[in-house]
Order: structure tokens, then sequence, then C-alpha cells
């Protein structure tokens, strides 16, 4: 749901899924291999969002999976320092017509969004990052910020751009009823899926372990998944 959130809701002139577009649409998604960035990917698909210049580390591989290269879509690995990702998305960018003005920065740390920024267009550009920006210089003021999080489709009182221009009684809250069933749907005939899951054994003794890997960096591309039941007297 968050990707959702950000891609039709924060980002502005999207095509929804049962109405894809039959235009280019180049859009750089940071973090593919994450949740929020594969899911962002698989919506994008959907919308025949394309092509999609993506950024991903350790989960290139699992990234690789998602894309469509047909349509130009390509992963670039930011490992390869600041510099040379800033220079392959300027590349990517030029390939892809030489204009992207959609952004969805699914990592929003260490930078990602001044790097983003340096290939997103200046005067047309739109970024939507999942934390909120910390440098406020690192984005140009001409291009359109947006803070992207789960919580929109559950606070009314969260208008969004559509609502406040329009003084429409509908938002976020019924976007998120829609979407949910459109997930529940798609997850039902199978056209939609799922994270890759990894059941931590020990149940809730395994959280310490599974915190130590998110913080070493070891957990790419996955999400880790607790049965109570396995926990050690939890029974008594």
């Amino acid at each position: 749901m968050t990707a959702a959130v950000g891609l039709y809701q924060r980002l502005t002139d999207l095509p929804l899924p049962w109405h894809p577009t039959t235009k280019s649409t180049p859009m750089i998604i940071y973090g593919a291999a994450t949740a929020v960035g594969a899911f962002a990917i698989k919506l994008a698909q959907l919308s025949n969002i394309h092509p999609l210049i993506c950024v991903a580390g350790r989960g290139i591989p699992f990234a690789e999976s998602l894309i469509d290269t047909s349509k130009g879509d390509v992963i670039l690995d930011y490992r390869e320092g600041d510099d040379k990702l800033v220079e392959n998305l300027k590349s990517a960018v030029a390939k892809a017509g030489g204009k992207v003005e959609y952004a969805f920065d699914a990592v929003s740390e260490n930078g990602t969004d001044a790097n983003i920024a340096k290939a997103l267009d200046p005067h047309t550009g739109q970024i939507t990052t999942v934390l909120p920006v910390k440098d406020e210089g690192a984005i140009p003021s001409s291009v359109k910020q947006s803070f992207t999080y789960v919580g929109a489709v559950h606070a009314s009182m969260d208008q969004n751009q559509f609502q406040k221009e329009t003084g429409s009684k509908t938002g976020n809250t019924d976007f998120g009823f829609a979407m949910f069933r459109f997930f529940g749907r798609g997850l039902q005939e199978g056209w939609f899926s799922g994270h890759p899951q990894e059941v931590v054994p020990g149940g809730l003794a395994g959280i310490s372990g599974a915190l130590k890997n998110l913080k070493d960096g070891k957990a790419s591309a996955v999400k880790y998944v607790f049965r109570l039941d396995e926990t050690e007297g939890v029974d008594r």
C-alpha cells in the first residue's frame, strides 16, 4: 500500500493499473529490492510505466526478475559509489529520452534523494520519499517533493493534493479502500504477488538475530516472518 500511495497519491498524473498508459513514461525507483520499491515496480508494470530506471545493491538479482528489459528497464548498482551512480543515472535518463519527471525514493537515507535529484528534470520533476528529507538543499526548490507513508490511507485528515485543489470529499482513505481490494483480487487470481519471505526459527526468540541481520545489511529482498507458536514456553 505504501508503494501505491507514493505512485498514485503523492506523484501526480501517473496512470492507475486499470488504465495503463500507452506512452513512454520514464521513472526512477531507488531501492528496487526493498519491499516498497519492489511493489512500486510491480504496480508500475501494471500501469505500463516504462522505462524504469531502478537502483539496488545486493538485491539486484531479485530486482532483475521484476523489470522488463524489452521496454528499456534497467537496474543500476549504488555500491559503485555516488559519483558513478549519478553518472549512470544521467546516462540512463539520456537513453530514456533525456528527461525523467518521476522518482520514487524507497530508501530515503544517506543522500539517496540528492543523487536522484541530479538526474531528475529540474523544472517539471517530482520526487516522493518514504522518510522526511533531511537536507532541504539537496533537491531543487523547483522539483515537487512529497512524503509517502501508509498511514495516509487510515487518516481522513491527511488530504492529498487532489482534495486540496478540488474540495473533493473523497481522498486517501477511499483510495486505500479500493486498492486493498484490488490487491486481494490480484493475489487471488495470480497476477500480483507478495514479497519474498523467510521464516525465522524459534519464534520470538529469533527476533534479536533478525534485527542484527537488518542492522548489518545482511537482509536483502526478503521479509522476516516469526511464528509465535514456535516460541519456547509460549503455551505456558
